[in-house]
């Protein structure tokens, strides 16, 4: 089979204003950036109010592991499929991030027959939003220290919470030590680099509605405490204009096309683990009123990304999802199950049985919150009719309808079936029923959460943390929804646990505030915001002729 550049260079792309044409995007609201690539002005969404919304399919995952499961490219086959079936789809996606594109990834643009294109531009800077959300977060971080060193709004300066900020895997900017060299540079201080995609300015970014919107986001970001221990906000260091300047482009969402020409936007990066992990709200948007379904993935497993959807996504913006869909392989089942990775395309139903209690946690998870499941198992070469027939059974006892993905290696033709699927219980009468309301006290909010999805048996909180809670609680944060920063291997807050982890203690280490996004993160086990490089990053395998193409990007 082609590699996945190979694929993308040899299909057949529309001048991107035709698919623009084609959604009935008039003109003067849209931006060219190249042939394939548009900018759709926010504002244009104020123009289909008398539009009714299509439905909204949510695309998660078991719990990840290294043999992959495939979101991204299910999210675009399905999409695919959807419009092979006659029904108008939007695929909505998140933008790649440099650092695990250059890491391990090597890209998130979808794969084989399944991508959003051009691929190269999508992957690599693409219409600079990324780019922008870094200089409008490191702003923020040079204009704290000018004001250290002038001694404006009383800032402590061992009390900056706000670090700086770069696309790109760099462990060694984790913490750092700023403004050495004499009293001309600054005062000296502790600081640190996060990665781009946990950056607050992203998740705004990702969250707001308008401009106006924006800047009122901005202004609520918490930057430091004063030497009265008072939060000290952007609105107090007067730049939340600035900050809305330099984003007045990247709030726009991107439009680009899958490999058979089905309207993409692919628009924000926010992770799963650090963030609430889903593209933009106004794409999403957008694409509700453009379309009969849109697609939208949302990062890692359905305890983060699909958690945080349910939980504060769609409930903060009146969305009303019709169908989720659980992406599932048998290789990742084989791993929960105990074998080893290099052992994956081996066939055995011993491990993918004692694995397929992962899959069980997710359906069950996601049944709680009232929204009909699709189970979509994406197939490899190496699946056996036995172990495809195995996880059939155990979806048939879950009592979820379950559909063979071969999209990778057949695009739409490989998810009709998972299509048909989605449309027949996108039929169902559903509400949305989230696992806690804005309103519960902070500590009940985590608790539910640990107990109906982590599994856990009960909540440990630091001493930090409890410090951390009696902070939010005085100024009036308390009731603000509750992203959970934990990782991603595992339901639980250690890595370790894989498959059906339960009946542990689970531990709140600290939390941070994100005001400005409007919800608080709760730090469980040891979660990184700046990841490394691996011991041979993809970087080494990336190059570039004399006539411009990439290679070693998928």
């Amino acid at each position: 089979m082609l590699t996945d550049i190979e694929i993308a260079r040899s299909a057949k792309l529309k001048k991107i204003d035709l698919i623009a044409n084609e959604l009935d995007i008039p003109e003067e609201y849209y931006n060219l950036y190249g042939k394939n690539i548009a900018k759709v002005s926010h504002k244009y969404l104020n123009e289909l109010d008398f539009k009714n919304d299509g439905n909204l399919v949510m695309v998660t995952a078991i719990t990840p592991t290294p043999a992959g499961e495939g979101k991204t490219t299910t999210s675009i086959s399905l999409s695919m499929a959807l419009n092979k079936i006659h029904k108008r789809s939007i695929v909505t996606l998140r933008e790649p991030s440099l650092g695990p594109v250059m890491g391990i990834k090597g890209g998130a643009a979808g794969g084989g027959y399944s991508q959003v294109l051009p691929m190269e531009d999508i992957n690599l800077h693409f219409t600079g939003d990324i780019h922008a959300v870094s200089s409008t977060h490191n702003l923020v971080s040079a204009v704290l220290d000018d004001y250290i060193k002038y001694d404006k709004c009383d800032i402590d300066s061992a009390e900056v919470s706000w670090p700086r900020t770069m696309d790109m895997n760099d462990r060694a900017l984790r913490q750092i030590i700023v403004a050495l060299g004499g009293k001309k540079n600054g005062y000296p201080r502790e600081d640190g680099f996060i990665i781009t995609a946990a950056s607050e300015i992203m998740a705004i970014l990702c969250l707001t509605e308008n401009l106006e919107d924006l800047k009122k986001k901005l202004s609520n970001i918490v930057v430091a405490r004063n030497k009265n221990r008072e939060p000290v906000t952007v609105k107090d260091l007067e730049i939340a204009g600035a900050l809305s300047v330099l984003l007045k482009d990247a709030i726009n969402p991107n439009l680009v096309q899958t490999i058979e020409n089905t309207p993409a936007f692919v628009h924000g990066g926010p992770f799963a683990n650090i963030a609430h992990g889903t593209n933009s709200i106004l794409a999403t948007k957008l694409a509700l009123k453009l379309s009969d379904f849109v697609v939208t993935e949302t990062g890692f497993g359905s305890d983060l990304g699909g958690e945080k959807f349910y939980d504060f996504v769609a409930p903060t913006f009146g969305l009303k999802p019709s169908v989720t869909v659980l992406v599932a392989t048998i290789r990742a089942l084989k791993y929960h199950g105990g074998q080893n990775l290099k052992d994956l395309n081996t066939p055995n139903l011993e491990s993918l049985e004692k694995g397929l209690p992962n899959l069980q946690v997710h359906v069950e998870n996601l049944k709680k919150y009232n929204i009909p499941v699709v189970v979509s198992l994406n197939k490899f070469y190496s699946d056996t009719d036995d172990e495809i027939n195995m996880v059939k059974d155990y979806c048939n006892k879950l009592g979820v309808e379950v559909s063979v993905n071969e999209g990778f290696e057949k695009g739409s033709d490989g998810a009709i079936d998972l299509a048909e699927k989605v449309v027949k219980v996108s039929e169902q009468s559903s509400e949305l029923k989230s696992i806690y309301d804005f309103e519960d006290p902070l500590e009940v909010k985590i608790d539910k959460l640990a107990k109906n999805i982590y599994r856990a048996a009960e909540v440990e909180y630091s001493s930090q943390a409890l410090s951390s809670i009696k902070f939010l609680k005085k100024y009036g944060y308390e009731n603000l929804p509750v992203i959970v920063a934990k990782t991603q291997y595992s339901i639980s807050d250690d890595p370790k646990k894989l498959g059906f982890p339960k009946d542990y203690t689970f531990t709140i280490r600290d939390f941070e505030l994100s005001a400005g996004a409007g919800f608080i993160v709760a730090l469980a086990g040891d979660i990184l915001r700046m990841p490394g490089l691996s011991k041979v990053p993809n970087a080494v395998n990336m190059d570039i002729d004399k006539e411009g193409n990439i290679s070693g990007l998928s």
